[in-house]
């Protein structure tokens, strides 16, 4: 495989897990939305800021204009996430692990996407590992402000962290001089992997208390 065709390769897979991430992270928001009984605006509202409100966030920091300010079609992902989820909604809203699922994938996907987008931009491997994880986690902790409840990234849950895994194995396969794609796929599986590990058998960080 030519330089240029494997350049174009990992373009393709970082388009499709923006995108796949774009409409993952909406139809958790919107999820949640629909359990706080907003109508169906205010659910897409949250569905988009669940959606790009990590990137955005990433971009400001790296002096870069928000990626949703020059394509459209991240509007229009989320609204596709609003029409699957009035489609089938009694399947998504009333199974209760369908925002965990969807958060999961989102989180993955979104983690390698922050990534690469730092070191596209010149920065080192620590910067790109926050920016990889701002990206994934910050998204969701504007929709929890939103709906009024307390941010998962505050909680005792491994969500963050799990982006800050990812990236660790994002550069460890990176010094091993695998493909792009590969390096870019272990590294969103990785992330999605220790999210649900850590919920399936109650993983957490010990809570800072106050003294007694």
């Amino acid at each position: 495989m030519t330089k240029f065709a494997e350049k174009n390769k990992m373009i393709d897979f970082i388009t499709f897990c923006d995108y796949s991430g774009t409409f993952a992270f909406a139809i958790s928001g919107i999820r949640l939305a629909s359990a706080k009984q907003f109508d169906w605006f205010g659910a897409y509202v949250v569905g988009v800021v669940t959606a790009v409100g990590g990137g955005t966030i990433r971009d400001i920091l790296l002096n870069a204009t928000p990626f949703w300010m020059t394509q459209a079609s991240y509007l229009i992902i989320s609204g596709l996430a609003l029409l699957f989820v009035l489609i089938f909604r009694k399947s998504v809203i009333n199974l209760n692990n369908t925002f965990f699922i969807f958060d999961a994938i989102g989180l993955g996907l979104f983690g390698v996407v922050g990534i690469e987008k730092a070191l596209a931009f010149g920065f080192p491997m620590w910067v790109a590992v926050i920016m990889g994880t701002i990206t994934g986690a910050f998204g969701g902790m504007m929709r929890d402000i939103l709906i009024n409840e307390v941010p998962l990234i505050f909680r005792k849950d491994i969500y963050a962290l799990a982006c800050v895994f990812g990236g660790i194995m994002y550069y460890i396969c990176m010094q091993m001089s695998l493909s792009p794609a590969l390096v870019q796929l272990i590294s969103a599986v990785s992330i999605f992997i220790v999210r649900i590990v850590a919920v399936r058998y109650h993983i957490s960080l010990p809570v800072l208390k106050k003294e007694e």
